[in-house]
């Protein structure tokens, strides 16, 4: 074939490959720009530097070979470089350092030189193509599609969106369902990764927000936005938990989300594969929430520590089964929906328990105080919880348990003050035993029950603080899949939030001069000083 024999034929492929590939003409002209010249230098020279120019109206091809004008002396590859003389009898005007376009006939391709332009074209075809479906997919991550199955490849499913190839795995299907190539497919995006075979679409329907997006698409008020999903929880095929919460007052977001005889839900579920829905009204209270999310158990009382978000939950004896679900599942759906992790109590384990501290408490107070359980009992059932509150408590909150008289209350305050005194000179002593030195007593929040602890794990000096991360004072909790581990930290069992271990180690670095405190931050440290100096005064 002769490469002139035919224009309109040119202008004609390149349209129906544009057209087939949903790609732009222009970078299939450029694709046979580049096969026609790489043929070319297969007839020149592969050292010629040979460009194609298809004319978009015409598709009259050029063929020109470019050559770097050089000094004569500096001329030595005549296929690449033309002496300045040479250059000026093409143009006058030529200068050293410019490029001349030297026009070449057209030519016949040979079979080797027809296949090489072919795989270049197809390659330049596919990689515009691939382009093209990684700009036009990577903007539509959280959006839910519909598509055909093309074919299942080790129970992976491989989906036909039209213009493009997407992959359901194995574990992103809901379990037990299957599909066989020609059925209709519904699943959410949620990664498009550019890679070297491609742009790799990866859908889900175990996602949560796939969920989330199936209501979008059955009740209007979500919509438009005057219903919000706050929170999904699923466990794939089997049950799942759904938080909403209505803008508007006159709108009912359970009611909503449910439809007339169940008509909205119902089509969620069946999407799912019959997996079971519990739509809960969010609330911005935590405890509320919990509970909420706890249904259909009924809950009597809620304990939050919001320091280490978990949340106490006592029921009914005869609701401990429903609360916790089947292998656990209706409180740990409640945990993933909420973010805080809940420990289920039974109002007998709960009065057990509260009996087992009742009774600690007085035997402490007994031991210390050196009363009888008589009295450690009041203490204790007054509520006391600690020799530390005691101690330091208003006399008038003493005095006014019944039996206490002003003496009496005096004498138990004291008999308090001297057991703290006696256990913090036998802490101090064994903090100099373990070798903690003294500076880490100037970082605020650290007392002698503290540097003991230090020490007990080989803090002992400033820089040893310093070094510290956050997790290694406060401990840190690990999930994998459904089981969830707690790692203890050095200041397991003293009630210091994760903040107050972090400051404490921000101390220790300023103080051993590894970073430097921020100017504003030494400001107010200095006012402070100079109010505490002024109160002195």
């Amino acid at each position: 074939m002769t490469v002139s024999a035919n224009r309109l034929e040119l202008l004609q492929i390149a349209d129906a490959v544009a057209r087939e590939k949903v790609i732009d003409r222009a970078i299939v002209l450029a694709a046979m720009e580049d096969a026609i010249a790489k043929a070319a230098r297969s007839r020149y020279g592969a050292e010629t530097d040979i460009h194609a120019e298809i004319d978009p109206r015409t598709g009259e091809l050029r063929l020109s070979r470019h050559l770097l004008v050089v000094e004569d002396r500096e001329l030595d590859n005549p296929a690449t470089q033309i002496s300045l003389i040479e250059a000026r009898r093409h143009n006058p005007a030529a200068q050293i350092g410019d490029s001349i376009s030297d026009t070449l006939p057209p030519f016949d391709f040979g079979r080797i030189a027809a296949q090489s332009a072919k795989q270049v074209i197809v390659q330049k075809v596919r990689e515009a193509e691939r382009d093209r479906q990684y700009d036009e997919y990577k903007d539509r991550i959280g959006e839910v599609i519909n598509g055909l199955v093309k074919r299942v490849e080790y129970g992976n499913v491989i989906v036909d969106m039209g213009r493009a190839e997407a992959v359901v795995r194995r574990d992103e299907l809901i379990p037990r369902e299957t599909f066989r190539p020609g059925d209709r497919i519904r699943a959410y995006i949620y990664d498009v990764r550019r890679e070297t075979r491609g742009p790799q679409i990866f859908l889900s329907r175990t996602h949560p927000q796939f969920m989330a997006k199936l209501f979008a698409q059955e009740v209007p008020e979500i919509y438009d936005n005057v219903v919000e999903i706050k929170a999904v929880a699923r466990d794939p095929g089997s049950r799942a938990k759904i938080a909403v919460i209505s803008r508007d007052s006159s709108i009912d977001p359970v009611g909503a989300c449910v439809g007339m005889r169940g008509s909205r839900v119902q089509a969620v579920v069946q999407e799912l594969q019959g997996e079971k829905v519990d739509i809960i009204p969010w609330s911005q209270d935590s405890a509320t929430f919990i509970v909420n999310a706890l249904q259909p158990a009924e809950v009597v009382k809620v304990v939050l520590d919001e320091d280490s978000e978990r949340i106490e939950v006592v029921v009914p004896d005869e609701q401990l089964s429903l609360a916790i679900g089947r292998r656990g599942q209706n409180v740990r759906l409640a945990s993933q929906l909420t973010g805080w992790d809940i420990d289920i109590l039974t109002e007998n384990e709960e009065s057990e328990r509260r009996q087992k501290e009742f009774t600690e408490r007085t035997g402490t107070f007994m031991e210390a105080l050196d009363v009888d359980e008589v009295v450690g009992q009041l203490l204790a059932s007054e509520g006391f919880r600690s020799v530390e509150e005691i101690a330091f408590v208003e006399l008038a909150e003493l005095t006014s348990i019944q039996g206490f008289d002003e003496e009496t209350a005096t004498e138990i305050q004291s008999r308090a003050q001297n057991y703290l005194a006696r256990i913090e000179a036998e802490q101090d002593a064994r903090r100099k035993e373990l070798g903690v030195e003294d500076e880490l007593r100037a970082i605020d929040g650290v007392t002698t029950a503290i540097l003991v602890a230090f020490g007990e794990n080989d803090i002992r000096t400033i820089e040893d603080l310093a070094g510290c991360a956050t997790d290694d004072l406060s401990g840190w909790t690990e999930r994998k899949g459904q089981e969830t581990t707690r790692y203890k930290g050095v200041l397991d069992g003293f009630e210091i939030s994760r903040q107050e271990a972090e400051n404490m180690i921000v101390a220790a670095r300023l103080a051993a001069g590894w970073i430097e405190a921020e100017p504003e931050a030494e400001a107010e440290a200095e006012a402070e000083d100079a109010d505490a100096a002024a109160v002195q005064e």
